[in-house]
């Protein structure tokens, strides 16, 4: 069995968190994946990238995989004579001459309890390699670019991964950075085995108006600083129409005003919040009146804003 290094090909320490081992995975993942990347090796990067994450995100698959030791890329080794017992189970039959290793961390699957994908590939390893293997189809993994309009609504979108189209239907109320798991989408499984899942990354693109955080949505709203002191009666765009929202009288800059239930739609019902974050701003010109009033409000006004300076 030749040896691969998972770390290496990610880019991390073998004693990286499992958060840094994520955050390495989805930079790479951006990059090599075949829908979006230029680079001309992509598919091949983006198969080891995935395949280095599907054993390291596993806590018990990547506590058999460091008992393995540290080889060169490509080497040929033997696992330690007990390692069959303690993690494969493949009691007399652990000849795994001619399986490749991401093959024999597949199978770790079913004795852990498969991770996201499922992870098992059901098949027994017999002494020589031969026989026939009930093999699970490949997990597909895609990062999906919507706007908020569209997972305020639902979508359907046509994807080609593996050679072939697939159409998914993405729920209303999904979000930024989500990791959605569409069952038996993947590649066609081997010998009777079944298909593999679709995963797909969820990436919301900038919108003109809105800021997404979960459900939640913020918008920025200007405000006059007569608007701001005296307060006002204004209307706001939502996903949903435009709104009325009151201010009050003594507004400042940087506070947020609360509207119930006008985010982004939830799963199961309800719906986020939209927050109006106020900025008051001034005119980049002024008329001869309005200088004039300016200046007779300073003239009248006893407010200080910076009175604590002078404590």
């Amino acid at each position: 069995m030749k040896y691969k290094d998972y770390y290496k090909t990610l880019g991390v320490e073998r004693a990286a968190s499992d958060e840094e081992v994520k955050k390495a995975y989805r930079k790479l993942a951006r990059k090599y994946h075949p829908d979006v990347s230029k680079e001309p090796n992509a598919k091949e990067r983006f198969q080891e990238v995935s395949e280095a994450y599907e054993t390291l995100k596993d806590k018990e698959k990547r506590a058999a995989y460091d008992s393995l030791g540290s080889h060169r890329a490509g080497q040929d080794f033997r696992p330690p004579p007990d390692w069959y017992q303690r993690f494969g189970g493949a009691g007399e039959e652990e000849d795994l001459s001619g399986i490749d290793l991401s093959d024999l961390f597949e199978s770790l699957g079913a004795r852990f309890g498969g991770g996201p994908g499922g992870g098992a590939r059901a098949y027994t390893f017999r002494r020589g390699g031969g026989g026939n293997m009930r093999l699970r189809g490949e997990d597909y993994e895609a990062t999906l670019s919507l706007g908020i309009d569209e997972v305020a609504e639902g979508v359907e979108r046509e994807l080609q991964l593996g050679g072939r189209s697939i159409r998914v239907r993405i729920p209303r109320g999904a979000t930024d950075g989500e990791r959605l798991r569409i069952p038996g989408k993947g590649g066609p499984g081997a010998n009777g085995g079944p298909a593999g899942d679709l995963y797909l990354n969820i990436s919301l693109r900038p919108h003109a108006l809105f800021k997404a955080s979960g459900h939640d949505l913020e918008i920025e709203v200007p405000l006059t600083p007569s608007e701001a002191a005296l307060g006002a009666q204004i209307e706001l765009p939502t996903l949903g129409g435009r709104v009325a929202l009151k201010v009050p009288a003594g507004s400042a800059s940087g506070q947020r005003l609360r509207l119930s239930g006008k985010g982004l739609p939830k799963p199961k019902g309800g719906a986020g919040d939209l927050y109006a974050r106020l900025n008051i701003v001034v005119p980049p010109s002024l008329t001869e009146q309005e200088k004039k009033l300016y200046e007779e409000l300073k003239t009248a006004s006893r407010f200080n804003p910076r009175a604590r300076f002078q404590k």
